[in-house]
């Protein structure tokens, strides 16, 4: 019985999609909201070394420069987050990306559109229903959009083939995405219909793996569960100082009414001080 892997690590993610340009096509088409008449016809990897180095950006990025069907240009920026602060990140690096393409003494015309499209393993916004989130610059009242960069996130914890009426590819990518990894023992026949997502499936079986990408894979989830352990225990400790400092402030709060009340009554304000341990300038 086949044994596979997730693809939403980075070693499985990169040989998939960074890898085999048509399955990234066909992810792209039915994941980003192009209009109609801009489906990719066409992608090529972007050279890492024009790709801006953000050191905070630790987990999988997948660059490249695509042709739609009227011979219009975008790049897309891709990256699984797992980390806080994530679509500032996200903003940062695809708007390295869409800078970067202006060379010296040019025109800014020669500007293309840019992707950000962050796939997430965690919900960023719990109070949205929705899994998938568009971001563009637009006008306030008219809504005109104002710049040619996206951002795209798809949060696939809310992800819910049964509730949707979206395009079928993209809910079997997305099926793709969110169902297959190390607890997998069998695969629903729906997903093996699409050419794509098969070649997919093939690839994310471990026997696709050296030993030492199936080592890199093993790592790669252990960052991920000390990172979040890192920012669980900061979290709390943030929570508990927070909530002591609540407490010093709401009793400091209630001395300064009472020294108030007192002064009123005519208490003198040495025994109001000794009495509350409050400072002079404090009432």
């Amino acid at each position: 019985m086949p044994r596979y892997l997730d693809p939403k690590s980075d070693i499985v993610f990169k040989k998939v999609f960074g890898q085999h340009p048509l399955l990234l096509k066909s992810f792209l088409n039915a994941l980003l909201p192009l209009p109609q008449d801009s489906v990719i016809e066409s992608l090529e990897y972007l050279n890492p070394e024009n790709v801006p180095e953000i050191p905070v950006m630790k987990r999988t990025i997948v660059d490249v420069r695509c042709t739609d069907q009227k011979g219009r240009h975008f790049i897309v920026e891709m990256q699984i987050e797992w980390v806080t602060a994530f679509m500032q990140r996200v903003l940062f690096n695809t708007s390295s990306a869409y800078v970067k393409q202006l060379r010296k003494g040019n025109n800014y015309d020669v500007l293309n559109p840019v992707y950000g499209l962050a796939l997430l393993g965690h919900n960023f916004r719990p109070e949205d229903p929705h899994w998938i989130h568009h971001y563009q610059m637009t006008h306030q009242r008219s809504s005109e959009p104002l710049s040619d960069m996206h951002l795209v996130f798809v949060e696939f914890p809310k992800f819910k083939p049964d509730t949707l009426n979206d395009k079928r590819l993209m809910v079997l990518w997305l099926r793709f995405m969110s169902e297959i990894n190390d607890r997998t023992d069998t695969i629903d026949p729906e997903l093996f219909k699409v050419p794509e997502i098969k070649e997919a499936i093939e690839l994310t079986q471990t026997s696709a793996y050296s030993r030492t990408e199936l080592d890199a894979y093993d790592a790669y989830w252990d960052s991920v569960s000390t990172d979040v352990t890192l920012m669980e225990g900061k979290f709390k400790l943030g929570l508990q100082q927070g909530i002591q400092q609540g407490l010093q402030e709401g009793e400091r709060n209630t001395k300064i009414i009472m020294a108030k009340k007192l002064t009123e009554l005519g208490v003198s304000k040495e025994k109001i001080l000794e009495a509350t341990g409050l400072d002079l300038h404090d009432f």
